[in-house]
């Protein structure tokens, strides 16, 4: 039987996103930011539309009632600035709510390797 070669897009698993500070620098896993939505762009030509319905809605009373539960995920940019990979809704209703920050996991990935990420997280 031939062998499937394991793809590693270098993501944090679920339950890494639950250990505190000292636990991720003990594993060397990337932590989780809040950071200022006026330095995230969203990603050129993100293929879904985000949407002002009813969903929107329920969002935006989860987060105002529980905050972000799931970061988002984003990539660092070459100005500095962020680049929206996964958390487009999370971010609009953030901004709807006046939020001033999102928590993002902040990952180090090509161009073509956060588009798969995004195709894989909003399918």
């Amino acid at each position: 039987m031939p062998r499937v070669k394991k793809l590693d897009l270098g993501m944090t698993a679920l339950d890494e996103l639950f250990m505190n500070d000292k636990e991720r620098a003990e594993n060397k896993l990337p932590k989780i930011f809040d950071i200022p939505l006026s330095e995230i762009d969203d990603f050129p030509d993100h293929p879904y539309r985000v949407l002002d319905d009813e969903d929107m809605q329920n969002l935006m009373e989860s987060i105002r009632d529980r905050g972000v539960i799931t970061p988002a995920m984003v990539r660092k940019k070459d100005d500095g600035r962020y680049e929206m990979i996964s958390g487009h809704r999370r971010k609009h209703a953030s901004e709807r709510l006046g939020l001033e920050t999102l928590r993002c996991e902040v990952v180090e990935v090509s161009r073509d390797e956060a588009i798969i990420l995004m195709v894989q997280f909003c399918v």
